[in-house]
Formats: C-alpha cells, structure tokens, sequence
C-alpha cells in the first residue's frame, strides 16, 4: 500500500502556486481593457443617441414653421409651462403632428407630420440609463452644459440645442465632444 502512494502523480504546490500567479497576471491586463471598452461603448451610444435625437428635432423644425419641438405644447398652443414643453417635446417626436405641432396618434390629412422618432419613445442615454427630458423655455443663450442631475437630456426649445446630461459620471469633457 505504501508503494501506490509514492506512484500517483499530481501537481505540486510549488506548480500550483506559478499556475494561480499566471493567471493573477493575465486577469491584470485583460480587466481594465475591458473597463475602457465599456466607457468607449457607453460614449458612442450617447454620440448615436444624441445624433438620432438632433436630427429629429431639426426636422421638425423645418417641418413645422421654424418652430421646435416643445414650443406649443401637445395641442398646440404656444408659451407652454417647462413640464407641458417636455410633455410635448416627447410627443411631439414620437406621434404625429399638425402643422401646429397638436399632437395624435394616427395618421390623417391634418395629422400627417412625424413620428419623427419610431418606438414611442426617446432614446436613452446610457450614462444614466433613461430618456426623460428637461425643456428649457427660457434661455436664448447657451452658456452652461445640462448637468441638472435629473434628466438625461435637456433642450433648449428656443436655439434648438439639445446636450446630454452624463449626471456627473464622467469628467464634463463629454459635453466639449457632442
């Protein structure tokens, strides 16, 4: 019996030990690339996102009189309160619209703008994984970047101009960028 011990073979601690150390050093290299690849991943979706959302916005404008999304709200009126403004914003994008900018949900001879954006929704933005939207009805000159910290993006209804809101997780140079 003491023989068969001596016979078995196995690995040693000594191997054991430069086995669990090769792999420390390769989970080393190959994590943080995979970090880096997640930030890159979440900047080109914001750049899409933000993009797709651009474009909607200016072609309604063109459609609708030079006026912007959230400018009338839903039924049309003009000199809507901020909340009414991002109702219509979203609305406005993703049903169809009269001239106006009234906002319903089938197409007719009346209704026969948009939906400018398909799905019924916004696109998210990745940095804070939802797509609400904060309409400034004010501000005609753009000097601060949307960092409200509660929406993930913010428009101003008057110059057209929407910025991302990254809600502080990244450095504010993602604004200098979009």
């Amino acid at each position: 019996m003491h023989k068969k011990w001596k016979d078995q073979s196995g690995f040693t601690l000594v191997e054991m030990l430069i086995v669990v150390i090769v792999l420390g050093i390769l989970a080393m290299i190959v994590v943080p690339q995979v970090a880096v690849s997640t930030e890159d991943t979440k900047l080109k979706t914001l750049q899409t996102n933000l993009s797709a959302l651009r474009n909607a916005a200016e072609l309604y404008y063109a459609q609708h009189n030079q006026t912007y999304p959230g400018a009338k709200d839903n039924a049309g009126a003009a000199n809507p309160t901020a909340l009414a403004s991002a109702t219509a914003f979203v609305e406005q994008l993703t049903q169809y619209t009269d001239i106006n900018g009234a906002v319903q949900t089938t197409k007719d001879n009346t209704y026969k703008y948009g939906p400018y954006i398909k799905g019924g929704a916004l696109p998210t933005n990745p940095f804070d994984i939802d797509s609400d939207v904060l309409c400034d009805i004010l501000t005609a000159d753009i000097t601060t970047k949307a960092a409200d910290g509660t929406t993930s993006w913010k428009f101003y209804v008057k110059t057209g101009i929407l910025l991302p809101n990254d809600n502080g997780t990244t450095d504010g140079t993602v604004h200098a960028s979009l």
